[in-house]
């Protein structure tokens, strides 16, 4: 969809890209896994908890899950004149998540 609308968007000016993020760390999400953390014998704290919650269901070579902020600085850049040669492309936003067998 993202290569169609490139090209029939062609001579516009007018570029279209996609994000794909990954597993990304909401205020909701690091709860569940705090309120649950005694029950598997994690520690508590966010801090201590996020390497364990990445190996266990979101292993990636960047070793932590994906922040929003990490996504509007993607958006941001494929929006600025820095990426107007970039058109047609899916950017995947994972920490690299699809490198791991």
């Amino acid at each position: 969809m993202t290569t169609s609308l490139a090209r029939h968007l062609a001579g516009s000016g007018i570029t279209a890209n996609t994000v794909s993020p990954g597993v990304i760390v909401t205020d909701g999400m690091r709860q569940m896994f705090e309120d649950g953390a005694a029950a598997r014998g994690w520690p508590g704290q966010w801090a201590e908890l996020e390497p364990l919650v990445v190996a266990e269901y979101a292993p990636n070579p960047t070793g932590r899950l994906g922040t929003a902020a990490d996504i509007s600085a993607a958006v941001a850049f494929l929006v600025s004149p820095l990426a107007g040669y970039i058109n047609g492309i899916n950017l995947r936003l994972d920490g690299g998540i699809a490198l791991v067998p």
